[in-house]
């Protein structure tokens, strides 16, 4: 048994199960500034990363089961086929990352609401699957100019790892609609403020 295998938890009434706040964006949008702001800053709201899945092997000091469940890509083909995952992605020949359904159960039905940090198309097919008990969002950047602008004032990509990464985001923005909500991140501090009341009105707090 691998540490990603559906393990049986004892449901709680309905009521105390936790919901799911999908995010996506572009790479250089402010999305992963805005979720952990949203999870150290509003302890209220009960907010749990999903743990995902990964082919990949650990870095550094990262744990299985805490940062990533790590699986060999076979056992990875398997839970494919399986159908186990919500979504999945093979970034490269065997180098896998995805969100086990189970994993997520066993979060919501311990009460934890789930956010997620994922690409486009990993969120809108995890909204599909969860229907009224997901919140999508999706944010934005003002402008591709200004994306580059970000992009290049961090210092850590190449130009021609800037080029793909606008040419993505052009591709990505088009996926925008699919979602619940666009915040436009002009202003980190408005679209912090933004997020916020799009969840307590969401959790009903």
């Amino acid at each position: 048994m691998t540490a990603c295998d559906h393990t049986s938890t004892t449901p709680l009434p309905n009521h105390n199960r936790g919901k799911l706040i999908i995010f996506s964006a572009p790479s250089g949008s402010g999305k992963s500034t805005i979720v952990q702001w949203l999870i150290h800053e509003h302890p209220e709201f009960n907010l749990s990363f999903s743990i995902s899945c990964t082919s990949r092997q650990p870095r550094g000091a990262e744990r299985d089961g805490i940062e990533y469940f790590f699986l060999t890509p076979e056992a990875f083909k398997e839970k494919i086929q399986a159908d186990e995952f919500l979504e999945y992605e093979e970034v490269y020949e065997n180098r896998f990352y995805g969100t086990l359904k189970s994993q997520v159960d066993k979060q919501t039905e311990a009460g934890e609401n789930v956010i997620f940090d994922v690409d486009v198309k990993g969120g809108v097919n995890i909204k599909r699957f969860y229907g009224e008990r997901a919140l999508s969002i999706f944010i934005q950047p003002p402008s591709i100019e200004e994306l580059r602008r970000r992009l290049e004032g961090r210092g850590t990509d190449a130009p021609e790892m800037i080029e793909q990464r606008l040419a993505k985001a052009d591709y990505e923005l088009t996926f925008a609609s699919q979602f619940d909500h666009i915040v436009i991140n002009d202003d980190l501090a408005k679209a912090q403020q933004e997020t916020y009341e799009l969840i307590k009105a969401f959790l009903k707090y």
